[in-house]
């Protein structure tokens, strides 16, 4: 299937902060999916971070924790966005029925609650084939079409001037 299409353009006063939340319970996808994701961040130049999870069913959980942690240090970057990565491959049993439905479900919590722009670039496949082809930036580029995505809802609030002023001190 050929999904190919233009790279999406962005415009940004400055570039946004993104945080990038990844499962690599699958190394080779995770290798995959990170460098789908870095190679969209660069074309905006976005500065971005990156926690590490277990599973994808604890990626939501990260992203909450990083939005309260600003209610403990006032000097913590805020992120203008957030990307959720991982993949979840059928098994024999409804584990990863309640994993994928679960995850998503929670990531929409948050992007609703909370007003965040969130990507979802969480596979949910048959196969290991199927993985490798959704996550291949060079074939569907699913996890490129996620960090697209969250960038256009960065953008969205940037119109409704939903973003705070920045005042944090960027820690190297």
């Amino acid at each position: 299937m050929d999904t190919k299409r233009p790279p999406a353009t962005f415009s940004f006063e400055e570039p946004p902060h993104i945080t990038i939340v990844e499962a690599p319970f699958y190394p080779d996808i995770a290798a995959l999916q990170m460098q789908a994701v870095k190679e969209v961040l660069a074309r905006v130049n976005a500065s971005f971070e990156i926690l590490t999870v277990p599973g994808a069913l604890e990626i939501p959980a990260a992203i909450a924790f990083s939005i309260r942690s600003l209610d403990f240090d006032p000097v913590r970057r805020r992120s203008e966005g957030f990307i959720a990565l991982g993949c979840i491959i059928k098994g024999g049993t409804h584990h990863d029925e309640i994993v994928s439905f679960e995850s998503a479900r929670g990531l929409q919590d948050l992007a609703v609650r909370y007003a965040l722009a969130i990507g979802n670039g969480i596979l949910t496949c048959n196969t290991m084939e199927q993985a490798l082809e959704r996550a291949d930036p060079a074939r569907e580029n699913r996890p490129g079409a996620a960090a697209e995505a969250c960038l256009r809802m960065v953008e969205l609030k940037h119109k409704f001037r939903l973003l705070p002023k920045r005042r944090w001190i960027a820690k190297k």
